[in-house]
């Protein structure tokens, strides 16, 4: 059965993620709304690749957060996994892509589900947002490599994968709490205007 841990995770990610999708895709959306998540889109993924050689930094996710923030739970979802999945076309596609998708659309959606309210305004809030996530990317991203290295799967292997990852997951928390806490109100700002000027995702 321990054969079988991984092809049927990354199968189960991959039927989670299609309803998203197929919403995503029977919503009418104008020519503008659709290039604009593109472009943020592209944006994530193009800001993942130069810190590809820096452990843990990722300023991909702080353009994820700032994407649910301004654009709601269903695009943060989108814009989150098609930047991890458009990023690796550079960096390398594998079985951990589905991995990275989810962890990045979950980031997108959580972050969308503060997208009104009152406690979205507090940069606090955010930069404690961002370092959580930060964590819980790297706890998800462990998943696929315990399942997909290590048979039998014991509490010892859980124990010293998450271990191994935390100055890397320590890393990932504090960029995107540093990211969140000097950048997020101007790029609301500039997003918000935009969303705003054109009636996007209304």
């Amino acid at each position: 059965m321990e054969r079988y841990y991984l092809p049927l995770s990354l199968l189960v990610l991959i039927t989670s993620m299609v309803p998203f999708y197929r919403r995503f895709e029977k919503k009418k959306m104008t020519a503008e709304e659709i290039v604009f998540i593109a472009s943020v889109s592209a944006i994530g993924a193009v800001g993942r690749v130069p810190f590809a050689a820096l452990p843990g930094v990722q300023p991909t996710s702080f353009i994820v957060i700032m994407s649910g923030l301004t654009l709601g739970p269903q695009a943060g979802f989108i814009i989150g996994s098609t930047s991890a999945i458009v990023s690796n076309l550079f960096l390398g596609q594998g079985p951990w892509t589905p991995w990275q998708m989810m962890a990045w659309g979950l980031m997108g959606l959580t972050a969308g589900l503060f997208r009104h309210t009152s406690i979205n305004k507090q940069t606090w809030f955010l930069a404690f947002f961002g370092f959580v996530w930060g964590f819980f990317h790297g706890w998800i991203m462990n998943l696929w490599f315990v399942i997909g290295f290590f048979n039998p799967l014991t509490w010892q292997v859980w124990l010293g994968a998450f271990a191994a990852s935390f100055y890397f997951d320590l890393s990932h928390a504090l960029t995107n709490a540093t990211l969140l806490f000097l950048f997020s109100r101007r790029w609301k700002k500039i997003m918000g205007r935009m969303v705003s000027k054109f009636g996007l995702l209304k």
